[in-house]
């Protein structure tokens, strides 16, 4: 099993090299309009904006900077399959130009024109990030009539275009089995509010650490790939940055094609190229401790599972979710001009769970001596 993985560096406003309907999902995070540190991109791409700005027209600006935006929306749509997934994951801004001080609703005005150009608008989620302290206060503080409420939000807009994807083949409802979500995950992944993942800064010394914590976390990018897409698929990202959906991609066993026009990511996305292996396994099998964890405790609650996880021989709630299987990764080799094959594992192995040293059988919890066996990915 191989993915490949493309990084172009060039404005993606224009994707000629992506043929229309070749793409699967979009998982992305653009530049915000209105926030400061992007003045200098949209100027770049619209000097029109900095007129704007300095001539303190905040309303204009902002106008022109979803300009910008909308050709690569467009562009999303164009290489976009039937029945496939966009979700962009947006903030609104709050900017005083002058003397003005308001809101400026991205997320709104971006919905707007994907409703225009034909995406069907499905639920958002909102990423309550929690980055303020609970005594920060705006505005005039105490006072009333002059204060405004703490933004803590940011939103992820999930559009479909087209009806719904249909699998048809044999070989095609297969891979979605096994691209299917455990029933805990599944829970809390398809709720419409989600405070569980974290996002600060990005002035993280180490590559793999800013996944797990940048703007757009890792996490993020993961959740959304195995919500929208399923193993095979591509995804594309038209606002790569530091890399994250292609580690993402990289570790759910999809394909990808990042976009980025500021060549100098190119020390950031590297470095998470070279350590994906070890990350990304380590991840997995995170997932499936997690996974282990909540049977454990269930059953011990309220009684035995009736199905059980034909790979991990570990039990699950749901019949769905009897073929779930997590590609490790094996070898990440770089060829051509920033193209990566990743070959996956597929023959189950048996793992050691040190911190797991009990076994589920029936409705009890029998303890042993040696550690729960869980079937995890062969390495060889």
């Amino acid at each position: 099993m191989k993915t490949t993985h493309n990084i172009l560096f060039q404005d993606a406003r224009d994707l000629k090299e992506i043929p229309s309907e070749s793409v699967d999902l979009v998982v992305t995070s653009p530049p915000y309009p209105m926030i400061e540190m992007w003045d200098e991109m949209f100027s770049h791409q619209n000097p029109e904006i900095q007129k704007a700005l300095a001539c303190g027209d905040g309303k204009q600006a902002y106008t022109l900077m979803h300009e910008v935006l909308d050709a690569v929306w467009s562009e999303v749509f164009r290489v976009l399959k039937e029945g496939r997934f966009a979700c962009i994951n947006i903030g609104d801004a709050t900017r005083k130009v002058r003397d003005d001080f308001c809101l400026y609703p991205n997320h709104a005005r971006i919905v707007n024109y994907l409703l225009n150009i034909g995406f069907s608008v499905l639920p958002d989620i909102l990423w309550r990030k929690q980055a303020n302290t609970p005594n920060k206060f705006m505005g005039s503080g105490m006072l009333p009539a002059g204060a405004y409420v703490t933004l803590e939000h940011e939103y992820i807009l999930i559009v479909r275009k087209g009806s719904k994807r249909e699998f048809k083949t044999e070989n095609e409802k297969e891979n979605r089995r096994e691209s299917a979500l455990f029933w805990e995950e599944r829970n809390i992944w398809y709720s419409d509010v989600w405070t569980d993942i974290k996002g600060t800064d990005q002035k993280l010394p180490n590559a793999m650490s800013r996944l797990r914590s940048a703007a757009f976390p890792f996490d993020l990018a993961y959740r959304l790939i195995n919500m929208y897409s399923v193993k095979g698929d591509v995804v594309l990202d038209p606002f790569l940055g530091t890399g994250t959906t292609t580690a993402a991609a990289m570790t759910s066993a999809r394909n990808s094609i990042g976009v980025e026009i500021d060549e100098s990511f190119e020390h950031a996305i590297c470095p998470v190229t070279h350590h994906i292996v070890d990350f990304s396994n380590d991840y997995l099998y995170s997932r499936l401790l997690r996974h282990y964890a909540f049977v454990q405790n269930r059953i011990q609650k309220s009684g035995a599972l009736k199905y059980t996880n034909r790979h991990y021989d570990c039990p699950v709630v749901t019949s769905q979710e009897q073929f779930i299987l997590l590609n490790g990764l094996k070898e990440v080799q770089a060829h051509g001009d920033n193209v990566f094959d990743v070959t996956y594992t597929t023959k189950p192995q048996t793992w050691n769970l040190e911190h797991a040293s009990e076994t589920l059988v029936g409705n009890k919890t029998k303890r042993h001596t040696k550690p729960f066996q869980l079937n995890m990915l062969d390495a060889k």
